[in-house]
């Protein structure tokens, strides 16, 4: 979907995304390679693990396949039953209700705040019932919640709380890491995020007695990890589970992208501000919304959005855009009114915004190779449409 191809206008187009390759990354790969040591628990997975701790401040983290199948494991965890309800925003990627909804919960639809497009924390607490078992928050861009709100309102209830932190690696709410307010959080290194390996994710575990439980299931429900620990004589299948552990070949890809975590930093974070600064003017003078960073948050600068006043103008932006020669993309359908959604959930009073801002979005290429150059044909594409 994401590739190089040559506008109407000529000019190279630039695509939505480009994985950038990191410093030792073919090296790594090749070390597998040569070694043959490239099925999951190898020395890389070991090393990519160590450096998710430091990053994340978390003592249990767990490299899996997906953010999706992190948060199948984190259902798993929780032993949800049929009809069990967990709360969560409609504005967000289909695996952050799929996860809940393959094990027979409720997936209850809250809608958004209009500034940070999070799970507005106001909506909450009146979707709460007898039969909720958890909230999970979704950090839109990387931008956190209310959580000091939303913890508190998880704690008074006594329900789990889960951050589904595909967009907030290296972000903070408040100055603590996103992901260490939930008992578990998951984190995806899809292609399109800051650091990648193609497909992969993590489960961080905050609350003991779980991490034990989560390898097992991770290892297909055996304990397989135990035996080669030499903790047991033999691996037994001992609890439901899956294939959830990635080869080495993967955790030697995420290894090199998280040593260059920094560096990648630096450039998408320089992207992101000319974004946000050149483009104010414009935005102001075409009722266009830019992303709202509140006080307190320090963002990964993951995504940069536009909303553009209407869905007519948000289609005829896009094509004004490809027109010039930029790939620029709309992001999430809402759940609730989605076919699935209407089928295995429920909304708890109705996401106007959400709506409306599914319509309205248009989110521009971002990524650590995108030089000055690019991003100034991004900047001067935007700067020569008018709203309609």
């Amino acid at each position: 979907m994401f590739t190089d191809v040559v506008s109407t206008s000529g000019l190279s187009t630039i695509p939505f995304n480009r994985t950038h390759i990191a410093e030792n990354e073919l090296n790594y790969l090749a070390e597998v390679v040569h070694q043959g040591l490239n099925s999951g628990n190898g020395p890389f997975t070991k090393r990519a693990t160590e450096l998710l701790r430091k990053l994340t401040g978390s003592e249990q983290v767990l490299l899996t396949t997906s953010c999706t199948h992190a948060l199948e494991m984190s259902a798993l965890l929780l032993d949800l039953r049929e009809g069990d309800e967990v709360i969560m925003p409609s504005f967000t990627f289909v695996s952050t209700a799929n996860a809940f909804a393959l094990r027979g919960a409720i997936p209850v639809f809250v809608d958004c705040r209009p500034d940070t497009l999070n799970i507005d924390e106001r909506q909450v607490e009146s979707a709460i019932t007898n039969r909720t078992r958890a909230i999970v928050v979704v950090h839109y861009g990387g931008v956190g919640c209310a959580m000091e709100i939303i913890s508190a309102l998880a704690e008074r209830h006594g329900l789990a709380l889960i951050e589904d932190n595909a967009h907030g690696l290296g972000a903070s709410y408040r100055g603590r890491p996103l992901g260490s307010f939930g008992c578990m959080a998951t984190q995806s290194f899809h292609a399109t995020k800051n650091v990648q390996c193609g497909e992969g994710g993590a489960l961080l575990l905050n609350e003991a007695g779980l991490a034990a439980r989560a390898e097992i299931i991770r290892e297909k429900g055996t304990d397989r990890s135990r035996f080669f620990r030499g903790q047991v004589d033999k691996y037994r299948w001992v609890d439901i589970g899956s294939n959830y552990l990635p080869s080495d070949l993967v955790a030697a890809q995420l290894t090199a992208q998280l040593e260059s975590f920094d560096r990648i930093q630096v450039r998408r974070h320089a992207v992101w501000q000319r974004y946000h600064y050149e483009l104010s003017g414009w935005a102001m003078e075409n009722a266009v919304a830019q992303p709202m960073v509140p006080e307190g948050c320090l963002h990964p600068a993951h995504l940069y959005y536009l909303l553009l006043p209407d869905l007519e103008n948000r289609q005829s932006f896009i094509g004004h855009l490809s027109q010039n020669g930029v790939q620029a993309t709309s992001h999430f359908e809402p759940l609730h009114s989605a076919p699935a959604g209407l089928r295995h959930g429920r909304v708890a009073s109705g996401c106007p915004v959400t709506e409306k801002t599914a319509d309205r979005l248009v989110r521009l290429p971002l990524y650590a190779d995108l030089d000055e150059a690019e991003v100034t044909r991004v900047i001067n594409a935007v700067l020569s449409y008018k709203v309609v």
